[in-house]
């Protein structure tokens, strides 16, 4: 396979779904976002409790995370809705996603004259770029601009042993074929990172590496913190896992076998072709909200205790490893390759079943997160509010 079928943008971009997302700049939104989303089936939302009080990097980083998302090529169209008065330009942030060609209105509810008449207003907006999108065909696209990432959550002893390594053998696969993986969670590749830092490209990025671990450990320091009781979780723990360096080297193994090629910020834009390292934490829907904004198309989730948490705008196909968690939340989890620990199925087949399930998802199969509505999104804070 060498194409798939999703949607061309005007940048250059690629979708594999064509989402209608409707963004809300401060928390004093949420609720008229969130009821126009009701009324408009297909729309999707992503609620914060963000955009005022805020001010320097922290304020920076809402604006960068609400415009990445708008700006992901799944996303087909936006609509921005302001309250009137918080600190995130509405006007700046329709501007960032309008740059990438795709159709954006904005409002704020004070000059619309409230809640009701801005649900009613927003919604008349909704039908009519819907409309729109439903008219853009599917065309075929390369294989090799497909952007995924990888990410663990809920994890136990079968994640390091089974379904990371088998995630690892299918990113490989999407590397060969030119397309890009990214791997986040600074805190937990802690006691593995410098497994990492030797398959940098170069000492620049390992050095980069490095002092994204030092400056999360200088930050626990502050705090007065110890890390464990947090990560390992209470359900890692009681999963079989023992201590943050166990967890590390197989939260590691999911990335495949190929070259870090930098080390990016988070919400960064994850450039095209090879493996890059997202610096991230390891809480899972800021983890993700923060990969979704830097452009990937599919989130590969592997968990070995379960959980049910998606995405806005990006397909998360869950994997697990272990086949009591299959069974029980068989209505949110989309591979089972627990059959590897039974011996019945090897890691290549295991990788495989995982890549096919990529592909499948690229081309338009629903992940049971999408199915379930399953829509989750948060932002990653840095300073304390006003």
């Amino acid at each position: 396979m060498t194409t798939i079928m999703g949607y061309q943008r005007e940048n250059g971009d690629i979708g594999i779904r064509n989402h209608l997302i409707i963004i809300p700049t401060v928390i004093c939104a949420n609720h008229v976002c969130n009821r126009i989303a009701q009324m408009i089936p297909g729309a999707v939302v992503i609620p914060h409790q963000h955009g005022c009080s805020q001010i320097g990097d922290d304020k920076n980083r809402t604006f960068d995370v609400l415009a990445g998302t708008g700006q992901n090529p799944n996303v087909g169209a936006a609509i921005i809705i302001s309250l009137g008065c918080e600190v995130i330009d509405p006007i700046a942030l329709a501007d960032a996603i309008k740059a990438t060609g795709k159709p954006v209105e904005v409002f704020d509810i004070q000059s619309i004259g409230g809640s009701v008449k801005a649900i009613s207003h927003g919604t008349e907006i909704a039908k009519r770029l819907l409309t729109d999108l439903a008219q853009q065909p599917k065309v075929p696209i390369p294989l090799n601009k497909l952007k995924v990432a990888v990410k663990c959550g809920g994890s136990d002893a079968t994640s390091g042993l089974a379904s990371n390594p088998a995630l690892g053998v299918a990113a490989d696969k999407l590397m060969y074929a030119g397309g890009s993986i990214v791997i986040g969670e600074t805190t937990e590749i802690i006691g593995a990172e410098h497994i990492l830092a030797s398959r940098c490209n170069t000492t620049e990025t390992s050095d980069k590496l490095y002092e994204a671990i030092g400056r999360f450990e200088t930050e626990i320091e502050r705090m007065g913190a110890d890390m464990r009781g947090g990560n390992p979780s209470p359900g890692n723990i009681a999963g079989g896992l023992s201590t943050i360096e166990e967890k590390s080297l197989g939260c590691i193994s999911k990335c495949g076998t190929h070259p870090i090629q930098d080390v990016i910020g988070y919400a960064e834009h994850v450039p095209e072709h090879g493996l890059y390292f997202m610096d991230s934490p390891g809480n899972d829907i800021e983890c993700v909200s923060g990969m979704a904004a830097g452009g990937v198309h599919i989130v590969c989730f592997t968990t070995g205790r379960g959980t049910p948490t998606g995405s806005a705008v990006v397909p998360v196909i869950k994997i697990t490893a272990n086949k009591f968690t299959y069974s029980n939340m068989e209505d949110n989890m989309d591979v089972d390759v627990s059959s590897m620990l039974a011996g019945t199925l090897n890691l290549e087949q295991a990788g495989e079943q995982i890549w096919q399930e990529i592909c499948e998802v690229a081309e338009g199969k629903l992940t049971k997160a999408e199915i379930l509505g399953h829509q989750e999104f948060s932002i990653n804070r840095i300073g304390p509010s006003l």
